[in-house]
């Protein structure tokens, strides 16, 4: 059953187009990822489907709410943690969620139950106390995260939930959603440009890029497209090996990127040597080849022809009234 449809999603800035034409479904109690580079529309999208932006053109619908129609429904559907902090430092980590649970009318009886219940899954039970200020980052991510949780979701929308921690906060961050998603049976909407943090954590992705959907399916299905094994080769004629390569039955794909040409195909290490001899015969040499299982990096890469890591480096194209807006 689907807990979050969308239909046709559209969000223009101007003549600036963030979310094109946006169409997909979650299901319930499934965590959904949605894969891409800054700027591709990750959050305006959220923000549309959280009701903070009106779509340009298209709808959606959460737990069976229009976001456009429904819009109180919805709100009271959802968990939000944005990219950008929002706790109140002066505080402590229990005054915070009580704060929040009395905007949402829980009682006190419960609101006590639920402190008590939300603290002890994102394991800050000692620290409750503690005024937020003296929280390291990923505290305050599991604080932000258990504040979503107060009022019983059904749909926790996590925008990059991670961003700039570290490699173990990180992965503790992650066991922490899965818990929450075991435990509380929430579905969850994560949105990331971390292509291991999609593969380990999510059900299904989506990878969007400049404000389009490129594909949406499991992430061993979209690493099976692009081939069993991957072949990475750097030689003295990429262009003419490639051409030859291509040629071949056992080649499921071939793509050159930059100074390398990456092969999918099955059974990598008996291809190798195969490769050798076709290169031999055509009086090219290889100067490097690796053999590598497929990645959601790789994934991207195949329908965008580039990496994503190349998207967080480049210049943000967007115009500056737009960048808090835009992701």
């Amino acid at each position: 059953m689907s807990i979050i449809e969308t239909f046709g999603l559209t969000k223009r800035f101007d003549s600036f187009t963030a979310v094109d034409n946006v169409s997909f479904n979650v299901e319930e109690g499934e965590i959904f990822g949605f894969l891409g580079p800054n700027g591709a529309g990750k959050t305006t999208t959220i923000k549309m489907l959280t009701t903070l932006l009106n779509p340009t053109k298209g709808y959606a619908t959460i737990a069976g709410y229009s976001i456009i129609d429904n819009r109180d429904e919805v709100r009271k559907s959802i968990g939000v943690v944005f990219q950008d902090p929002a706790l109140d430092t002066e505080l402590t980590g229990r005054e915070n969620l009580d704060y929040h649970a009395r905007i949402y009318g829980i009682s006190r009886v419960e609101r006590e139950k639920r402190i008590s219940e939300v603290l002890a899954l994102v394991d800050l039970e000692e620290k409750k106390d503690v005024l937020v200020k003296y929280y390291s980052g990923g505290m305050k991510r599991r604080l932000e995260i258990a504040r979503g949780l107060m009022h019983h979701p059904k749909v926790l929308f996590l925008d990059e939930p991670t961003l700039g921690l570290d490699s173990q906060t990180r992965r503790a961050i992650w066991d922490y959603i899965r818990e929450m998603n075991k435990t509380e049976g929430t579905t969850i909407f994560l949105t990331t440009h971390y292509m291991e943090e999609a593969d380990s954590l999510c059900d299904r992705v989506g990878i969007i890029d400049h404000g389009k959907i490129l594909v949406v399916d499991k992430p061993r299905v979209l690493k099976n497209m692009v081939g069993n094994d991957i072949i990475k080769i750097v030689s003295n004629n990429n262009s003419k090996l490639s051409e030859v390569l291509k040629d071949l039955d056992w080649v499921e794909n071939c793509e050159e990127h930059e100074d390398t040409i990456i092969i999918g195909v099955e059974k990598g290490d008996e291809k190798i040597p195969m490769v050798f001899d076709i290169a031999r015969k055509h009086d090219i040499r290889i100067n490097s080849i690796n053999l590598n299982k497929p990645t959601l990096d790789d994934v991207f890469l195949h329908y965008t022809g580039r990496m994503i890591r190349e998207e967080e480096s480049s210049t943000n194209f967007i115009p500056p009234r737009f960048h808090r807006g835009v992701r």
